[in-house]
């Protein structure tokens, strides 16, 4: 018998990310300094802060202290290029509604795979009834990102949201202030209020009537001193481990109890744990105090109604700690759960399953079975971070041996989580070893799905990927990339380039990391993302000579391998599907004729038509480039040829994901060799 698990400690956990966001975005919007502390430095406030920088707005580095100057509205610029929301669906959707409402501007919005997939109308079409201008790209229906927002002059609106939404209702009380026009939204249930109570802090006239929130017209925002509360979100990952637990408490402190944000704290007193709040007091408008957790016997419990938007990130937590207390959980009306950084009711399910618990998958839930056997297996997370820590509590759990396939997903919103996890325990809490994996889990699963996408430059390669991936719902590897950081090492290095070696290169490969978003996988050099170098016209004109060299070809291959080593991936490139991933589930080469290619290739360049002479002298330069790389852009033998030059990018993809479901079933069918 594994010896119980006992917790004690004080814990404060990372600033709260909802509140982080809208500290960034009210202080550039103020004209004049705001002091922000205490704020959540991880991936998607980073995302906020990166869109901020765009627009013309000084944000410092995020550290524990720090001042935003904001000019006002009227500063922020339209910036060069796309705005990468990363995986935050609070930095896409707010900034929708800032944008809109800025005459002027024009913005396209981008995002991860994961991100893209998640839905933008509900904030767009209330949005567009202002009188605001924007649009999607991608294939005919396709309502994520990217979304091109031009800013305007707005009407007012009363508005009825169908789903409570915090990010919804912020986005149009942000237009309807920046416009200076009256701005009333109704919903179904409160959802979370920061919004509301940081703009009352800000000196904005906002009137609460039950469920409907309204901001009168002809209001400005003031600078204002800002401390970010502890997230309770992230607290209830700690709070669970004490639920769980046979002894001891957990307390943590300085948490946000913010009456729309406790709904996970009230859900676990129902399932029997004992929760208390203390030393209670206001913050900028926000209620902070400790929130001290003790075990106690768990039973399920039912969920539904005004129970889900008050815990909505919580409900991950909840189903896992379902998995051990009495009865049958069931929880309703969440099928906002599909649409956040994955379809968090499929996964946990399919993840509940996979290490033995009785769950079942229902349209707007799940119902999960408790039992108290050992629970054993791998989590595969889609890179959701409350899926990360939701599993990785169970795994904290003498007995049990749950690996977890990307445990450091966490960085989005709590990159201190599993040294936490463990100083409560006591112990070395956390996931097992990915390594351990195969030995703790007796049912193998299938084995990852790879596709390998080839064809010469300029074949369309890179985009189609991006789109098969996030169509699919999995990980886009661009192993271009790598050779354009090594390029782009040796443009830097002084050398002139006719004197490049493998080995000076390769010296300075040390550089050069891995950045992992949800869905992609981006090569970082110095930590720091260099995109628009790596892309740029020099590192273009010199890359096919790095990628000849044989041992940049195999770092590179390493790189690649290991980026795709664990999940189904989309990985395109040279050499993909010959030396890279020879056993890839799914191979496909594109081909195209060169004027086409060069056709392509410059309209994305410069968004607009190129003339005939343009298109010839393109044309010379890639057939140049295919002498050059013939060695590396031969298909395989099992590869999937698709001549693109009279088809459009939507065909080729629709293709492509075709032939990967294929290709997936076809792994599933196959007999376990074991």
């Amino acid at each position: 018998m594994p010896a119980p698990l006992r917790v004690t400690g004080a814990v404060t956990p990372p600033g709260d990310k909802s509140i982080s966001h809208r500290a960034l975005l009210l202080a550039a919007l103020a004209d004049g300094p705001s002091r922000i502390r205490h704020i959540l430095p991880s991936a998607d406030v980073e995302a906020t802060a990166g869109a901020l920088r765009a627009l013309g707005v000084a944000v410092p580095v995020l550290s524990p202290e720090f001042v935003v100057v904001g000019g006002g509205p009227a500063a922020l610029r339209s910036p060069a290029h796309p705005i990468d929301c990363g995986n935050s669906g609070t930095t896409a959707r707010l900034l929708a509604g800032v944008l809109a409402a800025l005459p002027g501007l024009e913005v396209r919005l981008e995002g991860d795979a994961s991100l893209s997939r998640r839905p933008m109308r509900r904030v767009t079409a209330p949005l567009a009834a202002m009188g605001a201008q924007l649009h999607f790209d991608g294939p005919p229906g396709h309502d994520g990102l990217p979304l091109t927002v031009r800013g305007g002059v707005l009407r007012p609106l009363v508005h009825a949201i169908p789903q409570a939404s915090a990010q919804v209702k912020s986005a149009l009380l942000l237009a309807g202030l920046l416009a200076g026009v009256d701005v009333s939204v109704t919903e179904p249930d409160r959802s979370r209020d920061h919004t509301e109570r940081m703009l009352a802090a800000r000196g904005v006239r906002v009137d609460i009537d039950g469920r409907t929130v309204r901001v009168p017209a002809g209001q400005r925002l003031l600078p204002f001193d800002t401390d970010v509360p502890a997230d309770p979100s992230s607290a209830m990952f700690l709070a669970a481990l004490a639920a769980l637990a046979e002894d001891g408490a957990v307390r943590l402190e300085g948490v946000a109890l913010n009456p729309t944000r406790m709904g996970g704290f009230d859900l676990l007193r129902r399932m029997g744990v004992r929760v208390a709040l203390t030393g209670r007091r206001d913050v900028g408008g926000e209620e902070v105090g400790t929130v001290e957790v003790r075990p106690g016997v768990l039973r399920a419990v039912d969920v539904r109604g005004g129970d889900v938007p008050r815990a909505i990130d919580e409900l991950p937590m909840i189903a896992c700690l379902a998995a051990r207390a009495e009865g049958t959980t069931v929880i309703r009306d969440a099928q906002e759960l599909r649409v956040k950084e994955s379809d968090r009711i499929r996964a946990v399910v399919a993840n509940l399953r996979a290490i033995g618990v009785q769950a079942e998958e229902l349209p707007d839930g799940m119902a999960v079975t408790g039992a108290s056997h050992p629970l054993v297996g791998t989590v595969v997370t889609h890179g959701d971070h409350r899926l990360a820590m939701a599993f990785g509590v169970l795994a904290a759990l003498p007995g049990n041996a749950i690996a977890i396939d990307d445990p450091g997903c966490v960085g989005v919103s709590y990159p201190g989580f599993w040294d936490d996890l463990a100083r409560l325990s006591g112990g070395t809490a956390g996931p097992v070893p990915a390594a351990l994996a195969p030995v703790l889990v007796p049912p193998s699963p299938p084995a990852p799905l790879v596709i390998a996408i080839d064809g010469p430059a300029a074949s369309g390669k890179s985009s189609t990927a991006q789109w098969v991936a996030r169509l699919l719902g999995v990980r886009h590897v661009d192993s271009g990339a790598f050779y354009r950081a090594i390029a782009l090492l040796g443009l830097q290095s002084g050398v002139p380039v006719p004197e490049w070696t493998a080995a000076q290169l390769l010296g300075e490969a040390h550089r050069v990391g891995r950045r992992l978003t949800a869905q992609s996988v981006l090569p970082v050099i110095d930590g720091e993302d260099r995109d628009e170098a790596l892309r740029g016209g020099e590192v273009t004109a010199v890359v096919s000579r790095v990628a000849q060299m044989p041992a940049v070809r195999a770092w590179v291959n390493e790189q690649v391998r290991g980026a795709g080593a664990v999940t189904d991936v989309v990985v395109d490139g040279r050499d993909i599907g010959t030396a890279v991933f020879p056993d890839a589930g799914l191979k496909v080469f594109l081909v195209a004729d060169p004027w086409e290619r060069a056709r392509r290739r410059l309209l994305q360049r410069w968004g607009r038509r190129p003339t005939d002479a343009e298109i010839a002298e393109e044309t010379d330069a890639l057939v140049a480039r295919d002498a050059q790389d013939a060695a590396q852009s031969t298909p395989a033998r099992d590869a999937v040829t698709i001549d693109t030059t009279t088809l459009t990018q939507a065909e080729q993809v629709e293709r492509i994901v075709a032939l990967a479901h294929a290709a997936r079933q076809r792994l599933l069918e196959e007999p376990d060799p074991g």
